[in-house]
């Protein structure tokens, strides 16, 4: 089940937002995972070395089922989509002027954005609703998304701030 349920989304995540269809799949149709767990794993998956998206899933395979859960996650989500894209890459001649099938990749893709923006929507509605956190979150999105500057200049700047002023609002809230 791990396996078919991994493979399922490396498959039908083609053009991006893996994540939004993880949590999809993950925490609102099976409840593998809690909303706060899946978040969590995301964000570790984030910041560790390697695909956002290897990591999680290694992340969601060992909460399941240990280490075996997490290289069967982990296969699921690579093996299926790379023979996929090896048997695709064997009949790109034969299917570069169908039209339909371009239509459905540009379909892919649209939906793969709007998982993405839910996925983004549920993790800030997580993010305390006080000025110094909302001020972070608002710096980095117009740093990285409107400005387009690259993302790891600004998580290393803005990073060290953020735990600053959280260490200081900690340190207030326990005197």
């Amino acid at each position: 089940m791990l396996f078919t349920t991994f493979a399922k989304i490396g498959l039908m995540s083609f053009g991006g937002a893996l994540s939004g269809w993880m949590y999809r799949e993950i925490v609102q149709r099976r409840h593998w995972l809690e909303e706060e767990e899946f978040l969590s794993g995301l964000a570790l998956g984030q910041i560790m070395p390697g695909a956002n998206v290897a990591n999680l899933s290694l992340f969601i395979g060992q909460r399941l089922r240990g280490g075996r859960g997490a290289l069967v996650a982990l296969t699921g989500m690579l093996l299926p989509p790379m023979v996929l894209v090896l048997v695709l890459a064997a009949a790109y001649l034969r299917l570069d002027d169908v039209l339909w099938l371009h239509r459905l990749v540009g379909g892919v893709a649209a939906a793969a954005i709007g998982l993405t923006a839910m996925v983004g929507v549920r993790a800030t509605r997580r993010v305390e609703r006080r000025p110094a956190p909302m001020a972070a979150l608002l710096v980095i999105f117009l740093a990285v998304g409107v400005l387009r500057w690259p993302m790891v200049p600004v998580v290393l700047v803005v990073t060290p701030l953020s735990v600053a002023l959280a260490f200081l609002a900690g340190r207030r809230g326990h005197a």
